[in-house]
């Protein structure tokens, strides 16, 4: 297929783009640039592309395209709750009148990145699935309910939007992200020679690593359409449901010496849900997570220590609201965080 690729200059489209090419796709991608130089390790070879603010988008960009997978986002809880009215103005607005531009345009599949966040308060035990009530709690998670909602209305029998809600990412990219939490424990954990959870550990969260979520699109971009048409699948594995304290022991034991703190804190952060994941199993058998979260700690441990990542980087490049700030304040990006040619 011929694919639009937005997002591709960010975490998850660094992996996916190559994951899509090598199965043969024709990969194109559409980015703003917020992220395109914070890069870990060698250069990174992206696919041709278009450079451009999601909110900027005219016709002629979608032209000619089998399908758009939509990954481009203010992608962070608390940069979200910063500036609501951007958040909502790219991550909804921007992103339903992509869909309906792609749709006018002949696309015929659009395979949408939402997220588990879209459960936030659910807490409990119990695995929650597809059909369980959408409890929001961030204008992120906020702004993924409208879309979904704004493309299952425009679902008929030529365009057949999909949405995948991811887990909690996590793992190498080389465009990497601090500000996740495996990855942001790891980091600690090498620089610091501690693992602080400011919380009391018990919540739970449900973690996918970033090649099982390009593994999952790429699946997704090929299924049959009555397996997937304006469905949500909830993208990950049962057993990488994990409390917080579960996956910061992960960390201590990727990363030897370092010691485990558990502050008990009352953390302001409401979340907590157990995923069910068997509804991609059955639609997508080709799909299965390959990344165990114990796995990706011991990957962005060996990664960290082989690109010599320092603190200042971590901290600053490779977290979203630090580098937006640093970027506001260089005059390279706008109020409304469009970037601004030098």
């Amino acid at each position: 297929m011929r694919v639009l690729l937005t997002g591709h200059l960010g975490y998850l489209g660094t992996v996916m783009a190559p994951v899509l090419t090598a199965a043969g796709h024709d990969v194109v991608g559409l980015d703003s640039g917020l992220y395109s130089t914070c890069v870990l390790g060698p250069a990174v070879h992206d696919p041709k592309a278009v450079a451009l603010d999601l909110r900027d988008v005219q016709p002629e960009h979608v032209a000619g395209f089998d399908a758009v997978i939509h990954l481009a986002a203010l992608s962070n809880d608390p940069l979200g709750s910063l500036d609501p009215e951007i958040t909502y103005a790219i991550n909804h607005r921007a992103s339903t009148r992509l869909a309906q531009l792609a749709k006018d345009a002949g696309v015929r599949r659009f395979l949408y990145a939402s997220t588990c966040s879209v459960y936030g308060a659910s807490g409990g035990d119990l695995l929650v699935n597809e059909d369980a009530p959408l409890r929001p709690v961030t204008p992120y998670a906020e702004s993924k309910v409208r879309v979904e909602d704004d493309l299952l209305r425009l679902a008929d029998d030529d365009f057949s939007p999909v949405f995948l809600r991811n887990a909690t990412a996590f793992g190498f990219s080389p465009r990497l992200r601090a500000d996740i939490v495996l990855n942001n424990l790891v980091g600690h954990a090498i620089l610091t020679n501690t693992v602080k959870v400011l919380s009391d550990g018990t919540p739970w969260r449900p973690l996918v690593h970033a090649r099982d979520i390009a593994a999952a699109f790429s699946e997704a971009l090929n299924a049959p359409r009555d397996a997937v048409h304006g469905k949500a699948f909830n993208v990950g594995t049962e057993a990488n449901n994990l409390r917080v304290s579960e996956i910061a022991q992960a960390v201590v034991d990727a990363v030897p010496g370092a010691d485990l703190l558990i502050t008990g804190e009352a953390g302001a952060d409401p979340r907590s849900y157990r995923v069910d994941f068997s509804r991609i199993r059955a639609a997508l058998p080709g799909f299965a997570c390959a990344w165990s979260v114990p796995a990706g700690a011991r990957e962005l441990a060996d990664a960290y220590r082989r690109h010599h990542l320092t603190e200042a980087d971590f901290e600053q490049r490779f977290t979203r609201l630090a580098r937006l700030a640093a970027r506001r304040a260089d005059g390279t990006l706008g109020p409304d965080l469009r970037p601004i040619a030098p």
